[in-house]
């Protein structure tokens, strides 16, 4: 998911090269991780209300 947000895509301004290009998916995974632990970004309970409110409506 944080992949295809664009998280650790280089940046023009950066200038890591190379580097920073090969690099970025361990600080991508790094950063998942961390997410992970504190609980996600809440993305599972806005998905259940809206299906429960979807279920309520027929």
């Amino acid at each position: 998911m944080l992949k295809a947000s664009g998280l650790g895509r280089a940046r023009d301004g950066f200038g890591g090269g190379g580097g920073e290009e090969q690099f970025s998916s361990f600080l991508v995974q790094k950063q998942a991780e961390q997410m992970a632990r504190a609980g996600g970004v809440g993305l599972a309970e806005a998905f259940f209300n809206a299906m429960a409110e979807r279920q309520d409506e027929t």
